[in-house]
């Protein structure tokens, strides 16, 4: 075990793991397969023909090379459906780092390539991977990149092997084209395998390609063809139009059904999606459509598509066929009744205490030396939200050194609600159905009540409290003020970034804590807050917001994130702290496009 840090982008260890796996050869030819590429006009690979590295009894993870067809097959991901012609594929990468290694992931069992890479690619002398988010804003984007990320596609229909990249994908053509040589010497193909590029940009840079990198594009791999299932399923939503680029600031409602001009690298949860570009089987949005159980297609000029401008802000049945599809205009009524029977199961909050109403020192909030801690945290939580019950343990940890705290109770939240209408307010709008059916309503109406919560004033006795209490304890001390629900860190919803946290001080007029308090408590009612709890089914009347009060930190060296445990080691076996830190006060959430944060394993 590792008695020290193990830092990204240091030089790797000495000592590699070798991972050697014992592969039968598997028997027969590939003649039918080559000469169908042959018949294209390229010449084959003069090279020694690779031999098969799969055998009939084996299901390696992944293979260096693909010796012949049936290592394909052996590693592809599932058919849409065996009835009719579809496309199958086995994602690529290679490691930069480790002096161009090639991997055909096993794309049923790691259907995107962070999967595979966190898997096999992260410490044992390797730099760590980092986690999703970081992996995707640097990995499909940064010219100094570890990974080069692709896919050999086979499409049954013309019969063609291709070498593909991610359409959001910013690699200039070099890269491209040292990536293809890679990864067609690694095939039984060799230059019989094409470069199909999947966006117009990359379509632009294969142009200047060479006779060496034969090149097919999507017209004519699908010509006569316009219309690519990609989940086969069905769901009532409400039609949106949005290009992939407002993505990027525009966050839609969970009962949407976008169109989409071009495929996003991500998005949020949908009730299902159109893009008017055509998807790779293994492409992000449509792993996350198979995990969700919601329908993708694509259809060419969907975003043009007169039909479907027709129905444009409606509620819609959107059904994804294996031949066709079917988009007909619904009643929301009909579309809520969709959403009642089919909805995700409801996260069960702890329930709320009114009763105290003491501002509680942190170490105070939950008795670790109970028989039941988990009962005890879970008392916390009903009274000073779940981030300040969490805390208190933390608190009470020897040796690990924390903030000196106190915790506001949600009492003061539900008292400053009903004071000035506001509950009566939320009430009002559930009960609304123009609220309901239209998040650009929704959105504004909450920004509407936000704005009247940060200005309506505290009860006086309260703050009074709260200003005594750190001049008495906090003395000269700018404060933070935290979210602590009882909506958030339960088993099952995290809720993590939903609400905001806003610093105070009680000796400065224009930094006043009261504002803080306000701005924070207002956070309940964020959109993204309102439709993460509606999505997951969570009383939006039943939800509290304590608060957890520390001293701020306005000059920090760094901050970051840390979890107790390995997410790279999901066995077990190499039990570390995972940190991922940022200099100063750079955001480690949302950093700024191209920054990536420090990351590192403590065993």
């Amino acid at each position: 075990m590792n008695s020290k840090p193990e830092i990204l982008g240091r030089a790797r260890r000495t000592t590699v793991m070798i991972l050697s796996i014992l592969l039968a050869a598997c028997g027969g030819s590939d003649d039918t397969q080559q000469s169908t590429q042959t018949d294209q006009g390229v010449t084959p690979d003069a090279s020694a023909p690779l031999v098969c590295e799969s055998g009939p009894e084996t299901t390696p993870e992944f293979l260096n090379r693909l010796g012949c067809v049936d290592d394909f097959v052996t590693l592809a991901s599932t058919p849409i459906d065996g009835s009719i012609p579809g496309a199958r594929s086995v994602k690529s990468v290679i490691d930069r780092f480790d002096n161009n290694a090639l991997y055909f992931q096993n794309s049923q069992q790691y259907p995107i390539h962070w999967d595979f890479a966190s898997a096999h690619l992260s410490g044992r002398g390797l730099p760590v991977v980092p986690m999703l988010a970081t992996f995707n804003s640097t990995e499909y984007s940064s010219p100094s990149r570890r990974f080069v990320l692709g896919a050999v596609t086979h499409y049954e229909g013309p019969d063609i092997y291709c070498f593909e990249l991610s359409p959001y994908d910013a690699a200039d053509g070099e890269m491209i084209a040292a990536a293809y040589r890679e990864v067609s010497a690694g095939t039984w193909l060799g230059r019989r395998l094409f470069f199909h590029p999947t966006s117009k940009r990359l379509e632009g840079i294969a142009e200047s390609f060479g006779a060496d990198i034969p090149v097919i594009t999507t017209d004519q791999l699908f010509e006569g063809i316009d219309y690519q299932p990609l989940n086969v399923a069905e769901s009532y939503g409400r039609l949106t139009f949005l290009t992939a680029a407002e993505l990027e600031d525009t966050f839609l409602s969970f009962r949407d059904i976008a169109v989409l001009d071009s495929v996003p690298n991500d998005i949020s949860v949908l009730m299902g999606i159109i893009t008017g570009e055509f998807q790779t089987p293994l492409s992000h949005i449509n792993v996350l459509s198979r995990n969700r159980g919601t329908p993708n297609m694509a259809l060419r000029g969907a975003f043009q598509n007169a039909e479907l401008r027709e129905l444009e802000g409606r509620w819609v049945r959107l059904s994804v066929g294996l031949s066709d599809y079917e988009v007909t205009e619904v009643s929301q009524a009909e579309a809520d009744a969709w959403w009642d029977e089919n909805k995700p199961g409801a996260v069960q909050l702890p329930g709320v205490d009114l009763e105290q109403r003491a501002l509680m020192d942190i170490e105070d909030i939950v008795d670790v030396t109970s028989d039941d801690v988990y009962s005890a945290i879970k008392a916390g939580t009903r009274a000073y939200g779940g981030k300040a019950a969490h805390y208190s343990v933390l608190a009470q940890i020897e040796g690990v050194p924390s903030p000196k705290a106190f915790a506001i109770p949600v009492s003061y939240f539900f008292d400053f609600m009903e004071q000035h209408g506001f509950t009566a307010q939320v009430e009002a709008m559930l009960a609304d159905s123009e609220f309901t059916g239209d998040p650009a309503i929704r959105d504004a109406r909450l920004k509407e009540l936000r704005d009247a919560m940060e200005e309506a004033p505290l009860d006086p006795e309260f703050e009074a409290a709260v200003i005594a209490k750190l001049r008495a304890e906090y003395p000269g001390i700018r404060m933070r003020f935290r979210s602590s629900t009882n909506a958030e860190d339960l088993e099952g919803f995290t809720g993590a970034g939903l609400y905001r946290s806003k610093s105070g001080d009680p000796d400065d007029p224009s930094d006043s804590i009261a504002e803080a308090i306000r701005k924070v408590w207002a956070s309940v009612w964020y959109f993204r807050a309102f439709e993460e709890r509606s999505y997951r089914s969570i009383d939006h009347l039943a939800v509290g917001m304590a608060l957890l009060v520390h001293r701020s930190f306005p000059d920090e060296e760094a901050n970051g994130v840390a979890l107790t445990n390995n997410p790279f080691d999901p066995q077990g076996l190499e039990p570390a702290f995972y940190v991922n830190v940022q200099l100063g006060e750079a955001s480690v959430v949302q950093p700024e496009p191209g920054v990536t944060t420090d990351e590192f394993l403590y065993f």
